[in-house]
């Protein structure tokens, strides 16, 4: 079998990676030659020389547009008939099971000073709750709620998809039956040397790194993921990123305009905080729509604004989709992905040509991967609906600043907050207007304001004392 992939590695100048064979025991051996069968090497070879040994050109369309997209409230009579017609839709579909959850949850908790995965990471502000439990109790209130359970699927990495399962086991699957609980794991690219030679991590094994979340569509497709939506009759994907925890798991506005306006695939959008926000952009090219990363988009295009001084380029992506089934099968047929790839320069550890360990000082790498939301201009037909930033949105990425732990907790507490005010509570707030109490509502009993209506209806809130540490807990 070494006999072949040598020659494959000699074909495409890739033979390096076998230099220390013939030291290896059985175990190594196999194990470096697992990973060679899993590489593409025609596809691979093609990649380097477009996008590693040349550096591609970021061609930015010259007619570009802002990207229509449906107001977060309705503002006319004919839109609020239509946010109402779409919500029933949506329930409809959620009552028959069409709609499953999916979480990209591939990534470590390292810059959050974390060891571990980082849907383990906790991040609720008076149980602390894990990013994971947060969400699988969302996920339960919306199948009792709807009276249908809810699948969930769950986009771990090789890195951390044992931990994951391992984690999901030990808290009995915070309650889900496991039934509807479903793992698969991202693909892998090798990184690439500037030279155009694939690295070594180890004498035995190749320096594999996650594919981009584009490859979530893949590995739906490899993992036999898409086969068991289809067998469970699943037709819509609700796709969102394990560290924002804001996020509504299955909107039924969201699935409901995603259904009536057939639309392959659609996207919340937020209204950017400034021209450089780091967010994508949602923008019109040649009538689709595309986004357009946050550090490709002409700096003239970023600062435009409208006579109202609004942003004319408004619209960021928080990634948050709706995703339909059949535009999956269509963009993985015949078990590739037929996305575009993007290259990203990176420090890789490493071994040299005597297997010594290299850490090195500046990017001596390229990583490439895909992004999902290069599928958008691809869509025969696409959607995207506003998000309330302080409803929908807020990364836990920084252990403290912008896009933080920190940052997360609050918004957490002002959102819980506002939400029983809705419902009559007083909440005391500070001189600067947050809430002057640590509030935290459990997902079990009060999913939305709907719940929480019904359950003010039926037994008054406690009402918080300041600097008080309250939890309102399950049904």
């Amino acid at each position: 079998m070494e006999d072949s992939m040598i020659n494959v590695l000699k074909k495409y100048g890739q033979d390096h990676l076998l230099r220390f064979f013939d030291e290896m025991n059985m175990r190594q051996k196999e194990k470096i030659l697992s990973q060679l069968r899993e590489v593409n090497w025609q596809e691979l070879d093609i990649l380097i020389h477009t996008y590693v040994t040349n550096m591609p050109e970021t061609i930015i369309p010259p007619d570009i547009k802002p990207a229509p997209y449906f107001p977060a409230e309705p503002d006319n009579d004919d839109r609020k008939e239509l946010y109402r017609t779409a919500r029933r839709r949506g329930v409809e579909l959620l009552r028959k099971g069409k709609v499953a959850a999916l979480t990209v949850a591939g990534g470590q908790g390292t810059r959050l000073g974390y060891d571990g995965p980082k849907g383990t990471f906790q991040i609720t502000p008076v149980k602390e709750k894990t990013l994971f439990q947060y969400f699988a109790e969302k996920i339960i209130r919306t199948g009792r709620k709807y009276d249908c359970p809810m699948h969930w699927f769950i986009m771990t990495s090789k890195a951390n998809d044992s931990q994951t399962r391992e984690f999901f086991q030990k808290n009995n699957f915070f309650g889900i039956k496991p039934f509807f609980v479903h793992f698969f794991a991202q693909g892998t690219m090798p990184a690439i040397g500037m030279d155009g030679k694939v690295l070594l991590e180890t004498k035995e094994s190749l320096c594999l790194s996650p594919n981009g979340h584009g490859g979530t569509l893949l590995a739906l497709k490899l993992s036999g993921s898409i086969a068991q939506m289809r067998q469970l009759g699943i037709e819509y994907i609700s796709y969102f990123q394990v560290d924002n925890p804001l996020v509504s798991v299955a909107d039924p506005l969201f699935i409901g305009l995603h259904f009536m306006e057939k639309s392959d695939m659609s996207g919340r959008m937020l209204a950017k905080t400034g021209p450089f926000e780091k967010l994508g952009n949602f923008c019109l090219v040649n009538g689709r729509f595309n986004i357009i990363e946050y550090s490709d988009m002409p700096r003239d295009l970023a600062e435009m604004r409208e006579a109202d001084g609004r942003l004319r380029f408004i619209s960021g992506s928080p990634a948050i989709h709706m995703i339909s089934v059949d535009f999956v099968e269509h963009l993985t047929e015949g078990d590739k992905l037929n996305l575009p790839w993007h290259r990203a320069e990176k420090k890789v550890p490493c071994i040299d040509e005597k297997g010594n360990p290299v850490k090195p000082e500046k990017a001596n790498a390229v990583k490439l991967e895909t992004f999902i939301f290069d599928a958008l201009p691809l869509a025969r037909k696409a959607m995207i609906l506003e998000a309330k930033r302080e409803d929908e949105f807020s990364p836990v990425k920084n252990p403290d600043g912008v896009d933080s732990v920190v940052s997360c907790k609050a918004m957490m507490i002002d959102k819980d907050a506002r939400r029983l005010e809705k419902a009559g509570v007083k909440i005391p707030r500070n001189d600067k207007g947050a809430p002057d109490c640590v509030i935290e509502l459990s997902p079990l009993a009060y999913l939305d304001d709907e719940d929480i209506s019904a359950a003010a209806a039926a037994r008054p809130f406690k009402v918080p004392e300041r600097g008080e540490k309250v939890y309102f807990g399950d049904l």
